[in-house]
């Protein structure tokens, strides 16, 4: 396997899964829909990549390969995985916050 792919592979494999928990993060709750709401969602999808793409190159850097071949690949996609779902789970409990102070100011 290239080594390029095997780097990446824990991302190519979760991107889907990645993508309906992002659209879901996006489109829920309907409303309010404003500018700030989606510059916060979009700052939040695009932390949560990120975050999950460090996760994975720290994680496939720092695995023991004395465990096999396949554990570099296990670590790295449970590492991600888990730091994609830490950012979300943060940025949906802080935009329930705000949301619930804006209501409370207007």
């Amino acid at each position: 396997m290239p080594a390029q792919l095997e780097l990446n592979l824990a991302l190519i494999l979760f991107l889907p899964w990645y993508l309906v928990l992002g659209g879901l993060f996006w489109i829920y709750p309907r409303m309010p829909r404003t500018w700030r709401r989606r510059a916060f969602d979009a700052a939040s999808l695009g932390l949560a990549v990120l975050a999950a793409a460090f996760g994975t190159y720290w994680s496939f850097h720092g695995a023991d390969s004395s465990a096999g071949p396949i554990w570099k690949q296990v670590l790295a996609t449970t590492v991600s995985y888990g730091l994609f779902l830490l950012v979300m789970t943060l940025a949906f409990f802080l935009r329930r916050r705000l949301i619930a102070m804006r209501r409370l100011a207007s």
